[in-house]
């Protein structure tokens, strides 16, 4: 595994220079990784079914590492549809008892309070969700948060940072898994297709990538 992608031993709190190179970093965006499993394509008709999300952190030396992650299964909204061609794919249950799913509205606040307090405490103006594919993400937390009318997300509403091109760029390798061997990470087939870890193998390949590049 590539060190670079997580934090120091020593770097249990961020110091306050870091918070301001944080700041600086990405001209006022805070990086946060989010994957969404849902249950098809169509961010409109289709229903989201899980959400994770790692904000990522800065340490003293100025390298990124993956923060905490904070997740939640999400009752499907009335109304929307569920491919089970979708479901065979990520392995979801709907109807299993310990999925302890959230309403949409919930989750959300769920994700978004972390979210928005790692913006604060790096005095960035806002979230810039990192993807694999961000805009199909993104796509589904901007639905959601329509439909359920939040008036508090942290997130960009069009911009997003790409794992799919920077691991193109920076490896040849566009699928996420591959593109996690080529940096050195690993990749547990048996665990993808789960948002939590998808999120965080995002979240450990965007760090890698951005800690070798030459920093401005």
């Amino acid at each position: 595994m590539n060190d670079a992608a997580l934090p120091p031993a020593a770097a249990e709190t961020t110091a306050p220079a870091a918070n301001l190179a944080m700041a600086q970093r990405f001209r006022g965006f805070l990086p946060v990784v989010i994957d969404v499993e849902t249950g098809g394509f169509d961010c409109n008709r289709n229903a989201l079914l899980e959400i994770a999300a790692v904000p990522i952190e800065m340490d003293e030396n100025g390298l990124l590492y993956p923060g905490p992650t904070a997740s939640a299964h999400v009752i499907p909204a009335d109304g929307l549809e569920i491919d089970p061609k979708s479901l065979e794919v990520t392995g979801i249950i709907l109807d299993h008892p310990f999925r302890l799913a959230k309403s949409e509205k919930d989750a959300l606040d769920h994700i978004f309070a972390p979210v928005r307090a790692a913006v604060k405490k790096y005095g960035c103006q806002r979230a810039i969700l990192v993807g694999h594919n961000a805009h199909f993400d993104l796509g589904f937390v901007n639905a959601a948060v329509n439909r359920t009318g939040h008036k508090r997300n942290p997130f960009h509403p069009f911009s997003v940072f790409d794992t799919v091109t920077l691991a193109g760029v920076a490896y040849g390798q566009t699928v996420l898994a591959r593109a996690a061997n080529a940096a050195g990470l690993g990749w547990d087939a048996d665990e993808a297709h789960s948002a939590v870890y998808d999120t965080e193998q995002t979240a450990k390949l965007f760090c890698t990538i951005a800690n070798a590049w030459p920093r401005p």
